[in-house]
């Protein structure tokens, strides 16, 4: 196990680990235990009920942050004709057709945080689908990345638009701000991603749906939060 140092250890004696927060205390104690000097990000981490080797028992969706993350990402738009003309006036990062796969492919290029295609391209995606894959790149209809409205994708993603997919481990993590934003803005943040989690439940999945709910910062501990309450 790493060694921890003194300012984790030191956050870490604030929070019972045997307690379940309420949202509201959780977030302003997820501030409390940040004692880094860069501003920290803080981390929804849920473990969900289900079992993701299941195609029925998938969870997996995106939705955008009323406040985004904090973090202005670079999109990657592989598209032809027209839709590469909308790509530029909706201030994509990068754009392009078979030469961007041909790039990546050649020079192991991966300076995007998010890809977008339209469906007429997909077949050319595809033959990088092993490499995009892992990298959580792929583009999906389901997170909104494989669509002609180009536009409006960007426009999503550039606003704070984060995908959410549970894991091999059944859990889901994903960013709802920064540290600095203040308790408002991530309380709004995390109701709208933990409602949308939770509207995403498989009809497939049985028993304790949200089985832990944990917030933290980037260098701090794990704060658990009343799940069931969420459910109420």
């Amino acid at each position: 196990m790493a060694k921890r140092g003194k300012n984790y250890k030191d956050s870490l004696k604030l929070v019972d680990r045997q307690h379940l927060y309420d949202v509201v205390d959780a977030i302003e104690l997820v501030q409390k235990t940040a004692k880094a000097k860069f501003d920290e990000t803080v981390e929804l981490a849920v473990r969900l009920g289900v079992d993701s080797r299941h195609a029925d028992q998938q969870v997996r969706g995106a939705v955008v942050l009323p406040h985004g993350t904090g973090r202005t990402k670079r999109v990657l738009v592989v598209a032809k004709g027209d839709k590469l003309v909308e790509a530029e006036n909706a201030g994509a990062d990068f754009f392009g057709g078979d030469e961007m796969i041909e790039k990546i492919q050649k020079e192991n290029w991966f300076d995007f945080d998010v890809v977008i295609a339209t469906p007429d391209m997909m077949g050319v995606v595809g033959k990088i689908g092993r490499v995009l894959g892992p990298k959580g790149l792929m583009p999906n209809p389901k997170s909104g990345t494989v669509t002609f409205d180009v536009a409006k994708a960007i426009e999503e993603i550039k606003a704070g638009k984060v995908e959410y997919r549970v894991d091999k481990a059944n859990i889901i993590n994903v960013p709802i701000g920064k540290v600095s934003f203040g308790s408002e803005k991530l309380r709004d943040n995390f109701r709208v991603l933990i409602e949308a989690i939770i509207k995403a439940k498989p009809a497939a999945a049985k028993g304790k749906y949200l089985r832990s709910v944990t917030l933290s910062s980037t260098m701090g501990p794990g704060i658990k939060i009343n799940g069931q309450k969420l459910m109420d």
